[in-house]
């Protein structure tokens, strides 16, 4: 994972390379450090480098959608792989986390 870029009271956080068994971890402590800070209620993602997701992947995401959306706050994902985006639809994860669409990349 990157450094995260903060906007306001929302973060986006860059996540290169795999979200898989071996990394799902690492990448769930990065993410629970960023979001000890309170006054983060929606966070970005962006998985433009992401190669490869697993279900240990989803269960990352689905962690952080929940302790976000306990703020009232809100995940969502932009730039998503072919590859990555395809597993995001066929798991029903578009039908609770957003993705982001438009000039930076992102596809629908």
């Amino acid at each position: 994972m990157q450094t995260a870029r903060p906007y306001r009271e929302a973060v986006t956080a860059v996540i290169a390379g795999e979200l898989d068994h071996y990394t799902a971890a690492q990448i769930r402590r990065q993410l629970d450090t960023l979001l000890e800070d309170t006054s983060i209620v929606h966070l970005v993602l962006d998985l433009e480098n992401l190669t490869f997701m697993d279900s240990s992947g989803i269960g990352v995401l689905l962690g952080r959608l929940k302790l976000l959306a306990a703020r009232g706050g809100s995940l969502s994902v932009k730039n998503m792989q072919p590859s990555v985006e395809k597993l995001f639809r066929l798991s029903g994860l578009d039908r609770l986390i957003g993705i982001q669409t438009g000039k930076m990349g992102g596809r629908a």
